[in-house]
């Protein structure tokens, strides 16, 4: 198992190194550069050149890569042009209000999706499923900001029942003062693990539902209730939470989206406003995060799925 997760570990810091390499030249490589952005398009090539100067921009690309990776493993990412802070500093303040969005959403998706995807099995070919189903295919075929604005038209707008916008607040204690306005934002994130979530549950069960043992369970006399619940459901549940690190960078990128659309003070809203401004290192330093949100859920799902089969620590096992 050490050797097994040494090898993801390694692979996990491969696939961050090339993030960051992709996403600094693709930057800089930009026509007009942060300059541009940052001084306006009144700035006089004068200006320009003194930004790019002092900022090192008038060095080659592999200069300023190096002088940016060095910094880096020294824990420096670097400072904003246009918020004057340390892009760690406004990670810091930025990330615990996006986790608690991601982490709100997830629960509540999976919480929904699981019992649901069971009873459509149950249900299989029914009313029930048939419509549910269908529900489910446009919904996840829904963008997130199209459903996002739908929540906010319907309540906030033609029903009055939630605010549009997020509490806004420096600190998690005052986003969580205001219960209310997290609830769209919420349902908006939810939304799409649900549908997912419930698809796959229902295929596992309909899988797990079909073999020898529920076969065997009911010629014995056991009651339904018990074999779905004592018997299919760990089975089917196995298959399905493996798949919850593989979603997390999913769910993650889609609450940047979220945050733009409800003015969510999360790492999100952040994004969009360095990327108007060509904020660089703010930029690069959310590309950060996202790139080791998405390592570390692949490497949760790893480990998950090595604890549900261990059969995966061994090469060219079947599975």
């Amino acid at each position: 198992m050490t050797r097994f997760l040494a090898r993801r570990l390694l692979l996990a810091l491969l696939v961050v190194f090339l993030v960051t390499v992709v996403t600094f030249v693709i930057l800089h490589l930009l026509p007009g550069g942060p300059a541009r952005g940052v001084l306006g398009v009144k700035a006089t090539a004068e200006q320009i050149d003194a930004f790019n100067k002092s900022q090192g921009f008038d060095q080659s690309i592999p200069v300023q890569y190096w002088d940016y990776l060095i910094r880096l493993l020294h824990g420096d990412l670097g400072a904003s042009y246009t918020l004057n802070t340390d892009v760690s500093t406004l990670l810091a303040e930025r990330l615990p209000k996006t986790l608690v969005l991601t982490a709100t959403s997830t629960i509540l998706g999976i919480i929904v999706a699981l019992p649901l995807g069971v009873w459509q099995a149950t249900r299989r070919g029914r009313a029930f499923d048939v419509v549910s189903t269908g529900l489910a295919f446009v919904l996840y075929a829904t963008p997130v900001f199209f459903l996002s604005l739908l929540l906010i038209i319907l309540f906030a707008q033609v029903w009055p029942i939630f605010p549009a916008q997020a509490a806004q607040g420096d600190t998690l204690a005052d986003l969580l003062s205001q219960p209310g306005s997290l609830v769209l934002p919420v349902i908006a994130g939810g939304a799409a693990t649900a549908v997912a979530y419930s698809r796959y549950m229902r295929s596992s069960t309909v899988d797990n539902l079909a073999e020898d043992y529920v076969r065997t369970a009911r010629a014995k006399g056991t009651p339904e209730r018990t074999i779905l619940w004592r018997h299919v459901w760990p089975n089917s549940l196995t298959s399905v939470v493996s798949l919850i690190g593989y979603s997390i960078p999913v769910v993650f990128g889609g609450s940047l989206v979220v945050e733009s659309m409800f003015n969510y003070p999360g790492v999100g809203l952040l994004f969009w406003t360095a990327a108007r401004n060509a904020d660089f290192p703010v930029l690069l330093g959310v590309v950060l995060v996202i790139a080791v949100t998405t390592v570390l859920g692949s490497l949760l799902a790893d480990v998950l799925q090595l604890l549900i089969d261990p059969r995966v620590r061994v090469p060219g096992a079947k599975s």
